[in-house]
C-alpha cells in the first residue's frame, strides 16, 4: 500500500500541488514522535523501565565504534532536507523576502528537531535500557496501549509518503531534464497530453508517468527485500552528505563572498569540509559493515523485528 501511494504521488511535478498533504505529513511526524515519548515516560514513571548502564550495550569496543559510525550516517541522512530548500523557497511569496522567511523556518525547524530527537533518544533509552529496540515503537508491542502504537505506525506511513514525494523531486527533475536534452524529438518524452475529468484538468506525459511509477515500484521492492533500515539510511546519508550538503554549498559560499585563498576563513571552511568528509567516510564504512553482517544473517524478504 505504501508503494502504491508513493508511485501515485510521484506523478506530480510541483511541490505546491500537494501542499496540504505535506502539511499533514509534518503534523503526523510530531504525532508518532510524541506517542513514543509519552509511552516511554509512562514506562519510566510506572517503574517498568529498563536498566541503563554507563558503559552501554554489552558489545565489543569495535562493534560499538561501528554502531557509532552508523548512527553518524543516520544523522547525516537527516540533513538531506537541504537538497530541496531552494525548491521549497521558490514556492514562497516574494514579500516578505523569501530567503529571510526560509532562514527563520529552517532555524525554528532545526531547533524543534533537535529537541524532539533528544527526547526520543534519551527517554527511549531510559525506558528500555540496554535492550532499547532499533524501532522504539516496536518495544511497546506487548503493552496495553497497542492501539497507540498502531496509530503511530499509521502516522509514520503518512509522514514517509509525504517526505518521500518531496525528497525525490530533485532526482525526477535531473533525469527528465537529461532525457529531454538527449532525445529532443521524442514524443514519448516531450509530449504533454491534456486530460480533463469533470472540472479537473491536467497534463499527462508518458515518460514521466512510466518512469516515475517504475521508480516507485523498484524503491518499494528494494525496501521489502532488504530489511536493513538503519544501515541503508546510514549508507545513503554518507554518500550524499559531504558532496551535496557540505562541499558544493561551501564552494559556492567561498565564490559568492570572494573569500581569498590561504586566508584564515578559507582554511577554516576547508578544514570543516575535510572533517565532514572524514565523517562521511566513517559513516559509509560503518553502514557497509552493518549491511555485510546482515546479509550473512537475513534472507531476502525476511521480516526484521
Amino acid at each position: 500500500m505504501d508503494g502504491v501511494f508513493k508511485s501515485r504521488y510521484n506523478w506530480s511535478r510541483l511541490y505546491h500541488h500537494h501542499s496540504k498533504k505535506h502539511g499533514l505529513a509534518a503534523i503526523t511526524s510530531f504525532g508518532y514522535a510524541f506517542i513514543g515519548i509519552g509511552l516511554s515516560l509512562s514506562k519510566i514513571i510506572t517503574g517498568h523501565g529498563g536498566k541503563p548502564t554507563v558503559a552501554g550495550v554489552d558489545l565489543s569496543s569495535s562493534e560499538k565504534i561501528w554502531r557509532m559510525f552508523v548512527a553518524a550516517g543516520d544523522i547525516a541522512f537527516a540533513c538531506s532536507y537541504a537538497l530541496v530548500l531552494f525548491d521549497i523557497q521558490d514556492t514562497l511569496k516574494s514579500s516578505p523576502p523569501e530567503n529571510k522567511v526560509m532562514k527563520k523556518a529552517v532555524s525554528i525547524g532545526g531547533l524543534v528537531m533537535i529537541i524532539v530527537f533528544l527526547m526520543c533518544g534519551s527517554l527511549g533509552y531510559a525506558a528500555f535500557g540496554d535492550k532499547t529496540p532499533e524501532n522504539l515503537l516496536a518495544g511497546f508491542g506487548d503493552d496495553m496501549a497497542f492501539w497507540l502504537v498502531d496509530m503511530a505506525n499509521v502516522f509514520i506511513v503518512v509522514h514517509i509518503v509525504g517526505a518521500y514525494q518531496i525528497l525525490c523531486q530533485p532526482v525526477f527533475r535531473i533525469v527528465e531534464i537529461l532525457a529531454r536534452r538527449r532525445w529532443k524529438r521524442s514524443k514519448f518524452i516531450n509530449r504533454e497530453t491534456p486530460v480533463r475529468i469533470g472540472k479537473m484538468s491536467f497534463n499527462i506525459n508518458m515518460f514521466r508517468l512510466s518512469w516515475r511509477t517504475a521508480y516507485g515500484v523498484v524503491v518499494t521492492f528494494v525496501a521489502i527485500a532488504l530489511p536493513f533500515f538503519s544501515d541503508m539510511l546510514a549508507l545513503l546519508g554518507a554518500i550524499g552528505y559531504w558532496p551535496l550538503i557540505i562541499y558544493i554549498p561551501l564552494e559556492m559560499h567561498i565564490e559568492q563572498k570572494k573569500i581569498g585563498k590561504l586566508t584564515i576563513r578559507w582554511f577554516g571552511l576547508h578544514l570543516l569540509s575535510f572533517l565532514c568528509l572524514l565523517l562521511s567516510l566513517a559513516a559509509a564504512s560503518g553502514a557497509i559493515h552493518g549491511i555485510y553482517k546482515s546479509l550473512n544473517t537475513y534472507k531476502l524478504f525476511q521480516y526484521k523485528e
